[in-house]
């Protein structure tokens, strides 16, 4: 009987190596190994398998399996980038809501109008033996001193009534209020949290953040607003 006679030349002929194909995908972290790269490395053992000794059937569906895994992972990914996209429409059109309200942010200018004042707090830890809170314009001069005696340990409120040291109402504006404070003896500065009315809202396309932007241009994560008033 005759017996044909193949060549290993004739079998290899425009087969890659498997071990090229390999070494490719090693150049990647196993971060960077994605779907695609999986599926070359697999196409590339079928196609390198000792015909005489081909790969178990035990094996071949391990590998299937991982490979669906692997599919089922990249969807749910995937799903999960579109959720964190919406929530972060929703959570910017829900924060909407909050433009023309006021929130407390420390040490910020606030504007006042002709006939109004100013609102706002100082957290004393310790308390203090007197405190000074003094008003400046926008171009930094000082317009008012207010002056209190000895206070608890608490949240002292601070209210300025938009009057200057001659009792005379203060042009409309952007003023901010700083403080001082004796504690122990020692006078420290203590930083003054008002209430400022939210102008704009805007997202981070990065991470989702939302921020609010205030009077005088001043913005806050959405997450450290800790006070919102009308």
């Amino acid at each position: 009987m005759a017996t044909d006679t193949v060549s290993s030349s004739s079998l290899l002929k425009n087969v890659t190596r498997y071990e090229d194909v390999k070494d490719k995908g090693k150049s990647k972290t196993s971060e960077e190994m994605g779907k695609q790269d999986f599926l070359t490395l697999f196409t590339a053992q079928l196609q390198n398998q000792n015909p005489l000794e081909p790969v178990k059937n035990e094996a071949f569906v391990a590998q299937l399996a991982q490979f669906s895994q692997l599919e089922a992972l990249t969807n749910m990914q995937t799903s999960l980038d579109t959720f964190v996209t919406a929530m972060s429409g929703e959570r910017m059109l829900n924060s909407a809501s909050l433009i023309g309200k006021k929130v407390a942010m420390t040490d910020t200018p606030t504007l006042v109008t002709s006939g109004s004042g100013v609102e706002g707090s100082i957290d004393l830890p310790f308390g203090a033996s007197g405190i000074q809170v003094n008003v400046h314009d926008r171009q930094g001069r000082l317009v008012q001193e207010l002056i209190a005696g000895p206070q608890p340990p608490g949240t002292m409120p601070v209210a300025w009534d938009g009057r200057d040291a001659a009792d005379n109402p203060v042009p409309s504006g952007l003023y901010r209020l700083s403080a001082t404070a004796v504690v122990n003896g020692q006078t420290v500065p203590i930083p003054v949290s008002t209430l400022s009315t939210v102008r704009a809202i805007a997202t981070n396309p990065a991470d989702g953040s939302v921020s609010v932007e205030v009077d005088g241009g001043k913005t806050m994560l959405l997450s450290d607003v800790k006070r919102v008033g009308l």
